[in-house]
C-alpha cells in the first residue's frame, strides 16, 4: 500500500493562548511560567519511552498521519528551533524569526528514517538545551518580545507557553493520552 502524503499543517496554533486545546486537553494558562523547563525535560522522557520502547515507531496509524518516530523528529527539531529563537528574544529587541516549513524539512530530512535510538537520545539533547535556556529566564526576561514570519508576535511568557503546547500535543498524537490540566507535559 502506497504511502500517502501528508497534507500540511497551516492552521494557526497561537489560540492555544486563549483556551485549552480540545484535542490533546492541554491548557496553556493552567501551569507558572517557571514550569516550563521541567515540562519540557517530563516530555523529553516520554519521547524516550515511546522511541526506545516495544512497538513499531515507524508505522504510520493512517496513511496520512505521520509514525511516532516522525512525529518525534519534529519535536527534536521543534525543540532545537524554539532554543534558537529563545536566544533570540533574550539577546536582540524584538527579533524576527525566520521562516520553518515543517513539512519541507520532514520529506528533506527523512524523518520516517532515522534511527529512533539516535532520535530519542538528540531529542533528550535539545530538550536539555532548551530547559536550561528557559530556567535561566529570570524577572523582566519574560516580557522580551519576538515575531513570527506570519505576523504573530509573542513575549518570552507567551513564547513559552505556546511552544510546550506542540510536543505536549504530538506526545498526545502518538499515545492518545490526553493531558489532564495545564501542568503536564
Amino acid at each position: 500500500m502506497p504511502v500517502m502524503s501528508i497534507i500540511p499543517d497551516t492552521k494557526d496554533w497561537t489560540w492555544v493562548l486563549e483556551r485549552p486545546c480540545p484535542e490533546c486537553g492541554f491548557d496553556t494558562s493552567g501551569f507558572p511560567r517557571e514550569d516550563v523547563a521541567g515540562m519540557i525535560l517530563a516530555n523529553a522522557t516520554a519521547w524516550h519511552d515511546e522511541l526506545t520502547g516495544p512497538g513499531e515507531v515507524r508505522v504510520r496509524p493512517a496513511p496520512d498521519r505521520w509514525s511516532a518516530l516522525e512525529y518525534a523528529c519534529h519535536v527534536r527539531d521543534v525543540l532545537r528551533l524554539y532554543d534558537e529563537r529563545l536566544q533570540l528574544m533574550l539577546s536582540e529587541d524584538d527579533p524576527d524569526f525566520a521562516n520553518w516549513d515543517q513539512d519541507t524539512t520532514a520529506i528533506a530530512d527523512r524523518y520516517g528514517e532515522q534511527d529512533p535510538v539516535q532520535v530519542a537520545e538528540d531529542l533528550n539533547q535539545a530538550a536539555q538545551a532548551l530547559a536550561a535556556r528557559f530556567a535561566a529566564v529570570t524577572g523582566d526576561q519574560w516580557q522580551r518580545t519576538g515575531n513570527r514570519s506570519d505576523g504573530a508576535h509573542f513575549t518570552v511568557e507567551t513564547f513559552a507557553r505556546y511552544f510546550i503546547h506542540d510536543p505536549v500535543h504530538h506526545l498526545y498524537d502518538v499515545t492518545g493520552i490526553r493531558a489532564s490540566g495545564g501542568g503536564e507535559a
